[in-house]
């Protein structure tokens, strides 16, 4: 009983973090990412561009890394992902997992 009441406090008191972190990566986004990937993240520029919105978050942490440290290879994302901080890429794929998208129906 202690254990789950511990656990539901440790959720509760996480939550406002989570927004504020999602808040950050709200900014970063329309930054970085808006201009190829449109303002709602849903329209690119390029059809060959990924739409972010609603897409999972630790699909988006995991190309953003790979595209930090080169695993994958694009020459714009290579640059654009290189500064980021761990705190930047889990902010910023927070903020756009959140968002509607095409994959929001499929999350449940």
């Amino acid at each position: 009983m202690k254990r789950a009441l511990l656990a539901g406090v440790a959720i509760l008191v996480m939550l406002p973090a989570a927004a504020q972190d999602a808040k950050k990566g709200e900014a970063l986004a329309l930054q970085q990412c808006a201009a190829c990937h449109g303002k709602d993240f849903l329209t690119p520029i390029d059809p060959t561009y990924p739409k972010l919105a609603g897409q999972y978050q630790d699909y988006l942490e995991k190309v953003l890394r790979d595209y930090k440290t080169g695993a994958r290879n694009n020459a714009i994302m290579n640059g654009i992902a290189k500064p980021l901080t761990r705190d930047d890429i889990r902010n910023v794929s927070a903020y756009l997992a959140a968002l509607p998208g095409p994959l929001s129906n499929q999350k449940r």
